[in-house]
């Protein structure tokens, strides 16, 4: 007990010393806590009674029981069994388990086997388990999210180099044609 107390007693000399550590713990421990509200919360869920008219985006997981009728844009999105989406779906994660009607894009995209998806599909990675029915095109993209890998950019500059050289053989041919002239 006594090397307790005389332990003790050096203790409020470090707690002297303590108050600028202590302070210095406070800060990561503030850290903490900012850092806290940053683990992602639970998936939204719509409920198979729910009928939503309209476009949803989160940053966050959505799981998808009931009927979309709009775009969705999520982390990762699970389309249940009873779903029906209409719409374009976009994600990092894409589990289908139930119906889409429209555009699927994802680095990562897995048909289930109770899976329906009338639709294209851009995806980085694709998994379709047996049973799975789909009708569209798969095309793999090293980054389908971005909308301007998306866009036609080589087939707008193949269209823009075609006009691009129809003229420069017109005036080649004006070209030839004056010089035969003169």
């Amino acid at each position: 007990m006594f090397s307790k107390s005389k332990i003790n007693e050096p203790g409020p000399k470090q707690a002297e010393t303590n108050p600028a550590p202590s302070a210095a713990p406070a800060a990561p421990v503030s850290d903490y806590k900012s850092s806290a509200p940053k683990p992602k919360p639970a998936a939204s869920l719509l409920s198979s009674d729910l009928h939503v008219t309209g476009n949803v985006k989160t940053t966050g997981d959505i799981q998808v029981e009931g009927t979309v009728e709009g775009d969705i844009r999520a982390h990762l999105l699970t389309v249940g069994e009873t779903a029906t989406i209409k719409g374009e779906v976009t994600a990092d994660d894409v589990v289908i388990n139930g119906r889409i009607v429209g555009r699927v894009r994802g680095l990562k995209v897995r048909l289930t086997s109770t899976a329906r998806v009338e639709g294209d599909i851009i995806h980085k990675t694709i998994a379709i388990e047996s049973g799975a029915h789909f009708e569209g095109s798969v095309q793999r993209q090293d980054d389908p999210l971005n909308p301007g890998g998306r866009k036609s950019a080589p087939a707008s500059a193949a269209p823009a180099a075609a006009p691009a050289q129809a003229p420069s053989a017109a005036v080649q041919a004006a070209t030839a044609a004056h010089k035969a002239e003169g």
